[in-house]
């Protein structure tokens, strides 16, 4: 098959792009080839800015597709224009969603793709469920939604408190003995997954007839509390577990992005039945536990010290609430004196 991906070098993207080829694909990815993670050999690569639909239009010129992959669309208004572009030219059309869509707080821990889609606390969630709607409203670009949750490789990692862009920060600071903020009393349950074991679900949809409109997620099977997340974290950095509580009230208050990624999505245990994804795909399985994956990524960081950018501006919010809570602990203790 001839399979497009819009983007094509992001954290999960990068590790779908080498099973596409492994799968024996043609895979041509469309994007500015700035990202500091290179395609793999024998990718075709578009150049184009894929947030801009003329350039888009010009990069891919008069070419069909078996399917095309769109990562980096956010917006009905993207969809839209993706619509336009692809609509008679792409056999098979998957918007990679996201599984923040589904209801929050949740009614049930186990989510189903049958889950309500609500979210009323992340802007970035609302956007993506009516992505999904406009998709859903149209007929003329064949389409399967899939829905990653938290996914990560060797160059993101994965906590509910962390800097997005200067993921090395965690460790930094676990590093040097700083308290390290686990939201709530750390024992919701998360699931977090390997980019690599999302790539095997995600190319087992590609160019499937029963996929077509239809709706997956794709993640692990292993549950861990947040606890467990960051204590194997710090196993992996070879650092201390020191770690203080904070509720997610507190959190959310620093600002809307906190909001979103806490209440929206981070501080409800969810775990994910992926037997929808298993019909469609017998063979799937997540092979790579949390505790291998990210040793393997604190390596990757601990290889390169230009990976290992830290971001002060927040180290300087977390100590601040780490303080007030620390403070507040000891203020606890001291009244059984």
């Amino acid at each position: 098959m001839r399979v497009l991906f819009v983007g094509g070098t992001g954290i999960i993207s990068s590790g779908c792009s080498p099973a596409v080829l492994e799968a024996g694909h043609e895979l041509w990815l469309l994007n500015r080839g700035r990202s500091a993670l290179a395609p793999p050999p024998g990718a075709h690569h578009l150049e184009g800015d894929a947030r801009d639909p003329a350039a888009v239009r010009r990069a891919v010129g008069g070419r069909d597709w078996d399917v095309v992959v769109q990562w980096l669309a956010f917006t009905p208004d993207q969809v839209r224009d993706d619509i336009a572009t692809f609509a008679g030219r792409a056999g098979q059309y998957v918007f990679i969603s996201s599984a923040s869509a589904y209801q929050k707080p949740p009614r049930h821990w186990l989510v189903r793709e049958t889950t309500p889609l609500e979210n009323p606390y992340w802007q970035y969630a609302r956007d993506k469920i009516a992505c999904e709607a406009l998709l859903a409203g149209q007929h003329v670009l064949p389409w399967t939604v899939v829905r990653p949750s938290l996914t990560y490789g060797r160059s993101q990692i994965p906590v509910a408190i962390g800097s997005w862009e200067k993921p090395f920060t965690i460790v930094e600071r676990m590093r040097r003995g700083a308290p390290v903020l686990v939201p709530g009393d750390g024992t919701a349950l998360w699931t977090v997954t390997h980019n690599t074991d999302f790539a095997a679900g995600l190319v087992g949809l590609l160019g499937r007839q029963e996929a077509l409109g239809e709706a997956f997620h794709i993640t692990s099977d292993e549950a861990l509390t947040w606890e467990q997340i960051y204590g194997q974290l710090a196993d992996a950095a070879g650092a201390p577990r020191n770690f203080v509580h904070v509720p997610t009230d507190a959190m959310s208050a620093t600002g809307p992005e906190a909001l979103g990624s806490l209440w929206g999505d981070k501080s409800h245990s969810t775990v994910f039945d992926n037997s929808k994804l298993r019909r469609l795909v017998p063979g799937f399985e997540a092979r790579v536990p949390f505790a291998e994956g990210i040793r393997s990524t604190v390596d990757w960081f601990d290889a390169d010290p230009a990976r290992q950018a830290v971001d002060h501006a927040a180290n300087a919010l977390w100590d601040s609430l780490a303080r007030i809570y620390t403070d507040a602990l000891e203020r606890a203790r001291a009244l059984r004196a």
